[in-house]
């Protein structure tokens, strides 16, 4: 079951393990440990203001031909985005620039037909088709292992992944994903009455439609405005690209066995999701959560694309999250990577480990990262644009399957 973090039992002395410097892994401390984990804080910490590092934008080609466009930057542990319908990697630029200095390799990758990537070929409509290809891609990127997130569209495809192949996943967190037992409903109801899949499409194009922070947050909306032109421009341009994704969600099978399975592996899994999510309802999310005994985070009054509309808001809240017991459990695993005894050694590693761990020997990704600047460990984020609220998987019955995940 989902409890509020705060109601949760945490081992003692939880959330105040001081950050490992070696690793560029960031951790923040809670205090008490029985204060309920509602965002967002204040940051008095990140009070210096340098420029943002800028994600490098590539068209890689794989061994089959295939072209798949990548933006990367950063060292660290390799975080891997998956954007969602209609979108690229390169619109979640500035909220990926924040996660660098939370101790991330990010590494955002188009789906096939999207951004700079070709579509799959003819017959090749279907998801499972499209987590191949991306499991490809971190294959002959040299990426080993990495915690796997994807918003909307990708949050499906990520999990694909880390069902198909668990040990490609140190996490894995869903943003807003079509992922969870009512979003499968949703597509049965589709495939009787396909009208509906344009009415969820008509919800989705609204959101985008009003992501962009006119009067709250000028200087915001004009940078976002950046970042989506070129997108609107190739819709414009080759509008059929879309139908190939379309279709594959209207082909989609269940979701509940990879949500099994990634609970079997003991995947630390972390659900993200908008309170008013029109397109992706909230309940998919809720039981995306309890049966892949994650963690459920729920953005207070946020819509489909809250994270495109406020940058600042989930660096911030993986700050509270590598504070908590999910963190704990990512971290342990790190540890375990990295041939640690425990999480309490993480400061004795470095930059170099993490990519020995994570890479291939002279992996291809790291051509393609942009060179190291003198940049602000925690570069000042800002206040976040939304609240939060944070929940818990926990067993029924001390013992129950996943409880030593939690414990």
């Amino acid at each position: 079951m989902l409890v509020p973090m705060s109601a949760a039992p945490r081992p003692r002395g939880a959330g105040r393990r001081p950050p490992p410097s070696g690793s560029g892994i960031t951790r923040v401390e809670t205090e008490p440990d029985t204060a309920p984990v509602i965002g967002p804080a204040e940051r008095p910490e990140q009070i210096r203001a340098r420029r943002l590092p800028r994600l490098a934008r590539h068209t890689v080609t794989l061994a089959d031909g295939h072209e798949v466009g990548v933006a990367v930057c950063g060292r660290g542990v390799p975080l891997v985005l998956v954007h969602g319908f209609s979108a690229e990697g390169m619109l979640y630029a500035q909220t990926l620039s924040r996660l660098v200095g939370t101790g991330f390799r990010v590494v955002a990758i188009d789906t096939a037909g999207h951004g700079g990537t070709l579509g799959l070929p003819t017959g090749g409509a279907s998801m499972e088709s499209y987590a191949r290809l991306l499991g490809q891609v971190l294959e002959e990127l040299g990426i080993r292992r990495a915690v796997l997130a994807g918003h909307s569209m990708g949050g499906r495809l990520v999990v694909e992944l880390a069902a198909q192949e668990p040990d490609r996943a140190i996490a894995v967190v869903l943003l807003d994903a079509i992922v969870g037992a009512t979003w499968d409903r949703m597509v049965n109801l589709f495939r009787v009455a396909p009208p509906l899949l344009a009415g969820v499409a008509g919800a989705l194009v609204l959101d985008s439609a009003t992501t962009l922070p006119l009067l709250r947050d000028p200087a915001q909306a004009r940078k976002l405005g950046r970042l989506v032109a070129p997108v609107l421009v190739g819709h414009a341009r080759r509008p059929w690209r879309m139908l190939g994704p379309a279709v594959s969600i209207l082909r989609s099978r269940g979701s509940g066995w990879m949500l099994d399975r990634i609970a079997e592996e003991g995947i630390p899994l972390v659900v993200i999701h908008g309170e008013r999510d029109v397109a992706v309802p909230l309940a998919t999310a809720r039981s995306a959560a309890e049966r892949g005994r994650g963690t459920l985070v729920t953005v207070e009054k946020a819509r489909h694309s809250w994270l495109l509309r406020d940058p600042r808001t989930l660096p911030a809240i993986f700050d509270t999250l590598l504070a908590s017991r999910v963190g704990e459990a990512v971290m342990a695993r790190v540890a375990n990577d990295l041939g640690l005894s425990s999480p309490g050694y993480l400061d004795q590693a470095t930059l170099d480990d993490l990519d020995r761990t994570y890479l291939e020997p002279g992996a291809p990704v790291l051509g393609l990262s942009p060179p190291d600047e003198a940049l602000d460990p925690l570069p000042r984020l800002g206040r976040p644009r939304y609240r939060w609220r944070v929940e818990e998987w926990v067993p029924d019955e001390v013992g129950a399957p996943g409880a030593a995940l939690l414990a």
